[in-house]
């Protein structure tokens, strides 16, 4: 049995934001983002990946979409397929997510 504790991925980064993989594979992947105020995942999209975001800790500003806004701990957020998407953390501590991705993007 492959078990992954989420209070084992903290680790942090003055420079950007850190991406924990907990799990991947062909169908899926698992990872939990770490950022530190003022850090952010540019606005980006996915052709055919559905993507979301589980707020485990923080205050972070969402876009998805035309939409925008602050979601903290137990927040979950969906970004479908072709859909514009971005997180900011504006709040004033450290913010991890739980970002699920389905299926995994493709990389040229």
């Amino acid at each position: 049995m492959d078990v992954r504790h989420l209070s084992d991925f903290l680790g942090f980064s003055a420079e950007k934001l850190q991406k924990h993989n907990l799990f991947k594979s062909e169908r899926f992947f698992l990872d939990v983002y770490c950022l530190t105020p003022g850090q952010s995942q540019k606005p980006h999209k996915h052709a055919t990946s559905d993507k979301v975001y589980l707020v485990l800790e923080g205050q972070c500003r969402f876009r998805i979409g035309a939409d925008e806004a602050s979601h903290g701990p137990g927040a979950a957020l969906f970004a479908p397929a072709g859909v514009e998407h971005g997180v900011t953390n504006d709040g004033p501590d450290n913010a991890r997510l739980l970002v699920l991705m389905t299926p995994p993007p493709e990389h040229a």
